[in-house]
């Protein structure tokens, strides 16, 4: 059972699920709760899944067919990043008294 702060954004996902089905994108025969695809730059879409990743098991991003993200629940989470983005991530992390060595660099 979903904690009750995050019921309505399952909710919201699965009604992108729904939604797919009657477009014809998705399967009726999908499980509901699953494999439901969100447009990462919808930010209200994106943020569906930003509030219900604590307590997913796996989640991940595509684009193009490439990864560009995953999040398990073991709390190991990779983003296929720019350097420019990596610097600024970087930055914003440390403003918050993250050390750079939080993170670790995965070879390509």
């Amino acid at each position: 059972m979903w904690p009750q702060e995050v019921r309505s954004s399952y909710a919201g996902l699965l009604a992108l699920a729904r939604e797919a089905v009657t477009a014809g994108t998705r399967s009726g025969r999908d499980d509901p709760g699953t494999a439901i695809d969100i447009d990462a730059r919808d930010d209200a879409r994106f943020g569906l899944l930003l509030d219900l990743a604590p307590y997913t098991i796996h989640a991940e991003g595509r684009c193009g067919g490439r990864t560009v993200f995953t999040a398990d629940d073991s709390g190991d989470l990779w983003s296929a990043v720019t350097r420019a983005q990596e610097a600024e991530l970087l930055a914003r992390l440390a403003a918050h008294g993250i050390p750079e060595a939080a993170l670790a660099a995965r070879g390509r």
